[in-house]
């Protein structure tokens, strides 16, 4: 043991120094090393720096030195090369050549990077953090800091040029610009950011050249070209440098994305203005494969799209009314028509938005906000509410009703467009032509297409108003074509979200239908046999059917007034305590006419009837106004309309009852008018004259009246008060306290599956709860109110 132990000045590094350097210096030219060779440099590594004081700073200079020379030498036969591409590749062979070693080299060193350590006081590298070779770092520093630092600019320019060629359509080989990149990337020692020399020298020159070859190109094509080739040459370009980014800039870092953001600025944005002027135009003109691109360039661009959403909205709500406008006199006139154009419309701009937009959730939104507006515009068809209250009216003050869509305050009508949907469900459900010429399945996909403009609507509340009505007039008559599709729609409007306490009141008059049948047929077994054949009774509940509460005045015929005494008397045995209230405007039956020509069955309406059987005694006499109002006992409107329907009926070549002097409304009707029924009135089917038929006079007289149809008007305003009125109370129950913004906003979400209140109404019912003491204003804060107990 004793003679292994050797003195360490018998090991000084001048002795090793020697044997070590042509060793070292082949590892430098990548030359073959004997085994022994490499073992050897082990050993005389390790001996220098444990048996000589001095040894391991000697041996790191004289490394240095040798590591310093060959790369002088690399860089002499990099320079011998002036031409760009040449001088690329041969820096990039002699610096793969050279970083291939420099996995190599330091391992033989390893004891010379200890002895250093130790001896500078470096502390030891955490657990599972890799420890930084000396050796290594000093070679990358010696590169960088010699060959790297003096042909950098040479290598960045040419590397450029390089680029910039491929962008012009030349070939070259794509590994000169990704060897020189690598170099970069592999140089730095910096071990916190190892892409530092890349970012702040590659990086930053690829990007800065890019951003100048477009500043230059791009305006060359937008005005050679025009915006609708510039458009397809951007996003070409965007998707090309893309990339190339991928292919020449370092995959694991950010620099893809800040080339791409600067291609979109130089590309996009500054020609953002002249871009999207041309949008207006490619939406009128249906251009969506130009529009979808434009929408691709827009998203790129911070608020690029937000002018596109105008420009559709502002399309769409302005061809929207001019279509309706250009097409007013057949919309005016038929609601099928209306509907039908309103449905082709939301098709159509669905079809935009899908083509050009690929049914984008913003474009959809501003489809729906502009098709809002056509929905709801009273420009063709005007909904005329009352402004006030008649006197009397009860509680709550007067109030002026606006939801037309821009919501200001001046009291304008709404449209009419909830009571056409209505007419048009009506017309589905009931026995019409139209009805009948349809399959279950078209009438119920009808039904459904009236459910999706009823989605638009801002006062649904208007549309069930009239929805009920005509529902009321088709369970009374019986002509619904369907009583499964009447029951069908009632859920399906449940199903789009109808307030609930709306569409309860229609399921219950469908019960209430069931219940007057099992009634009428009691009645009819108990009766005498000849009443049960002609008279068909319906019993409804007044709170779900009850309309208003105008009863029109008229004598009945004596054959009518016979039934009432029985009727009543079975129902009294039945329920007694409850009263029946008889509405003969909501009645009908058939009679039979019969003159020199032949006979015919009538449908008519109980006023229908009351003045025909006026000439039941005197068929050939003719009457004066006066008289029949006098026979009749009809109030003048009532009267004046039930004539007309006889005298004018749209549908017949022969009229019932003539008129002398003609008339050309119910108000040419003077006291002095003489009516007689004619004598020679028949059915005329292709020009022939039939001696036997039926004929409906009814038509769409029934269960309707000038008061009682003022009278719903006024109903609606009235009930949207108490509606206003019920959900600020809710509201503030729940809240005790809040401010008027937030309650308005609350009101109006409560409301808006019924009807848009105006601020106006909101405003005002708020000053009738504080009036009356439901709620108060706080005390510090005029804007803010509280519940009272």
């Amino acid at each position: 043991m004793a003679g292994l132990l050797k003195d360490r000045s018998q090991c000084p590094f001048e002795d090793k120094w020697p044997c070590m350097r042509p060793i070292i210096l082949k590892l430098l030219k990548q030359e073959p090393v004997t085994q022994a060779e490499w073992q050897d440099l082990f050993y005389s590594v390790y001996l220098v720096c444990m048996w000589d004081e001095k040894g391991a700073p000697k041996l790191r200079d004289a490394l240095k030195e040798d590591i310093m020379d060959f790369i002088k030498q690399a860089q002499q036969r990099v320079l011998a090369h002036q031409e760009e591409q040449a001088l690329l590749k041969a820096y990039i062979t002699e610096w793969r050549k050279f970083f291939t070693q420099c996995n190599y080299l330091p391992t033989p060193f390893r004891q010379l990077e200890s002895s250093l350590a130790g001896k500078t006081g470096l502390s030891i590298q955490k657990r599972n953090q890799p420890e930084e070779s000396l050796v290594r770092k000093m070679m990358l520093d010696s590169w960088n800091q010699s060959i790297f630092n003096d042909i950098k600019k040479r290598l960045q320019d040419s590397a450029m040029k390089l680029v910039r060629a491929e962008r012009n359509g030349e070939a070259f080989d794509s590994q000169l610009v990704i060897g020189v990149r690598e170099s970069y990337v592999n140089l730095c020692s910096n071990a916190t950011d190892k892409l530092q020399i890349y970012r702040v020298h590659f990086e930053a020159a690829y990007i800065e050249t890019t951003e100048a070859f477009y500043w230059i190109k791009a305006p060359e094509q937008l005005q050679a070209h025009g915006v609708e080739h510039y458009m397809r040459y951007a996003e070409a370009k965007l998707r090309e440098e893309e990339l190339r980014a991928q292919k020449y800039l370092e995959p694991n870092s950010t620099s893809v994305q800040l080339l791409t953001d600067c291609c979109v600025r130089v590309l996009v944005a500054t020609f953002k203005p002249a871009i999207l002027a041309e949008c207006p135009r490619m939406i009128r003109n249906h251009q969506t494969d130009k529009l979808r691109l434009m929408l691709k360039l827009m998203d790129r661009v911070p608020e690029g799209v937000a002018p596109m959403l105008k420009d559709l909205e502002e399309h769409i709500s302005s061809a929207g009314l001019a279509d309706m406008m250009a097409a007013v006199d057949v919309i005016t006139q038929d609601s099928e028509k209306y509907v039908e154009r309103l449905l082709d419309q939301f098709r159509r701009f669905s079809k935009l938005v899908k083509d050009a937009f690929d049914d984008d959730p913003r474009f959809l939104t501003a489809r729906d906000k502009a098709y809002k507006l056509v929905v709801n515009d009273a420009t063709v068809f005007r909904l005329e509410l009352p402004s006030r209250q008649p006197p009397g009216a009860g509680a709550p003050p007067p109030v002026v009703v606006n939801t037309k869509p821009n919501n200001n305050n001046n009291g304008s009508p709404e449209s009419k467009c909830p009571e056409l949907l209505a007419n048009y469900c009506d017309m589905l459900l009931r026995k019409t032509p139209l009805s009948k010429k349809l399959t279950s399945d078209e009438i119920e996909s009808k039904l459904r297409d009236v459910l999706l403009v009823l989605k638009y609507v801002q006062n649904k509340d208007v549309f069930m108003r009239y929805h009920k009505a005509h529902l009321t007039r088709r369970l009374i008559l019986d002509t619904s074509a369907d009583s499964e599709k009447e029951e069908n729609m009632v859920e399906w409007l449940r199903e789009v979200g109808m307030p609930a306490d709306y569409v309860n009141k229609l399921a219950r008059m469908f019960q209430d239908i069931k219940v007057s049948q099992d009634l009428n047929q009691q009645f009819k077994e108990q009766c005498r046999a000849t009443i049960a054949d002609s008279i068909n009774i319906k019993i409804l509940n007044a709170g779900a059917w009850a309309r208003g509460s105008e009863r029109v005045t008229v004598s009945l015929p004596l054959q009518l007034e016979d039934y009432i005494p029985e009727v009543e008397e079975f129902y009294k045995k039945k329920h007694s305590g409850r009263k029946l209230q008889w509405y003969h405007h909501m009645s009908n039956g058939t009679i039979t006419f019969s003159n020199q020509v032949g006979r015919f069955d009538v449908d008519v309406t109980t006023f229908q009837m009351a003045v025909l059987f006026a000439w039941n005694q005197r068929p050939l006499e003719k009457v004066s106004y006066e008289n029949l109002r006098l026979a009749t006992e009809l109030p003048d409107p009532e009267l004046r309309r039930t004539l007309w329907s006889l005298c004018a009926f749209p549908k017949l070549k022969r009229q019932l009852v003539i008129v002398d002097p003609p008339a050309y409304s119910p108000k040419d009707f003077a006291h002095d008018s003489r009516f007689w029924v004619n004598q020679e009135f028949a059915i005329v089917k292709n020009g022939k004259l039939q001696k036997r038929g039926k004929i409906n006079l009814i038509g769409r007289l029934q269960l309707s009246t000038e008061r009682s149809k003022e009278e719903d008007n006024q109903c609606i305003v009235q009930l949207r008060i108490l509606r206003v009125q019920e959900a600020i109370i809710k509201i503030l129950k729940m809240r005790k306290k809040i401010n008027n913004a937030q309650l308005q906003t609350e009101l109006v979400d409560i409301l808006k599956n019924m009807f848009l209140p105006s601020k106006k109404m909101i405003k005002e019912q708020i000053e009738w709860l504080i009036e009356h003491k439901y709620i108060r204003r706080h005390d510090d804060d005029i804007n803010t109110f509280v519940y009272m107990a």
